[in-house]
């Protein structure tokens, strides 16, 4: 069985005492990484991509998305991305763990940001010609703060970061308001469901059993997903499962029926039935789709 690379912050260049941070000229960051970055893979770190040139295709989780001048791309820790570009790219890249952010961020939250708080919120926001030349200059001083070695770093460093994320979430509301208001207590409700279903969905289909796990009825639960995702509880178990399917047929070389099994599907006609029914197309057709 193939699995799709798991890439960490140590196997990038890192300055001490920063091992949980990094940051490049993207141009830079691509060259040094080819090997490492061009093929479908995951992180187990935040990341955040800024393009002031270059065109192509991001594919996250079996998304495309336009790469241009002025897009920005965000990555929590688990996402598979891979490139394709048909312009040469250049702009900023930074990443970083949980930890190094919120250790050092006194009462902010990762998740507090709508382009964080959940994997099923849009990864990506566009940037108008005339607000592109503002933020250049903070990742640059970014960029410039992580290469310096100067005292205070570190509290630099989260300063610049914390000023970056406050101005991008506010461009992503005022582009998406329906992914970027909700109240800090749904999205932590949220953000455990997320983790509960990323846990035991191989096992736990049942939206009861999620709200049980919470505390909470099903029904206030379902009101907490429509009301920040508009979807149901059941459609975020059932979008799990399916992305994991997704994953596993094009990068593994596990058979269909293998697949069905360790998803919690004996019945493979019964797996391929679901799974028809939210992609259009069978799973032997979405395999030769990207073999």
């Amino acid at each position: 069985m193939n699995n799709i690379p798991i890439l960490n912050i140590q196997q990038f260049e890192n300055l001490e005492p920063l091992e949980e941070f990094y940051s490049n000229s993207l141009d830079k960051h691509l060259d040094k990484n080819k090997d490492l970055v061009y093929k479908p893979h995951k992180h187990d770190f935040y990341l955040c991509i800024f393009f002031t040139q270059g065109t192509g295709i991001h594919e996250i989780d079996f998304y495309s998305y336009e790469v241009k001048p002025g897009s920005i791309f965000f990555l929590k820790p688990g996402q598979t991305h891979s490139w394709k570009f048909t312009s040469k790219p250049n702009g900023y890249i930074f990443f970083h763990t949980q930890s190094f952010y919120e250790l050092n961020s006194s009462n902010h939250l990762l998740n507090q940001f709508p382009f964080y708080y959940s994997q099923k919120n849009t990864p990506s926001l566009y940037l108008k010609e005339s607000e592109i030349t503002e933020l250049t200059i903070k990742f640059n001083e970014l960029n410039s703060e992580y290469y310096s070695n100067l005292v205070y770093q570190q509290i630099k460093i989260n300063s610049l970061i914390n000023s970056i994320y406050i101005d991008l979430a506010r461009h992503y509301i005022i582009l998406k308001p329906k992914e970027g208001r909700s109240s800090l207590r749904y999205l932590e409700t949220l953000r455990k469901l997320e983790n509960e279903i990323d846990t035991n969905y191989l096992k736990e289909k049942s939206a009861n059993y999620y709200a049980k796990k919470l505390n909470i009825s099903s029904k206030h639960l379902n009101r907490i997903v429509k009301s920040t995702l508009d979807k149901t509880t059941s459609e975020l178990i059932s979008e799990r499962i399916l992305l994991e399917a997704k994953r596993m047929i094009v990068h593994t070389n596990n058979s269909l029926n293998t697949i069905s099994e360790l998803l919690g599907y004996e019945d493979y006609a019964y797996f391929s039935r679901i799974f028809k029914s939210k992609t259009k197309i069978t799973p032997l057709a979405f395999k030769k789709k990207y073999s």
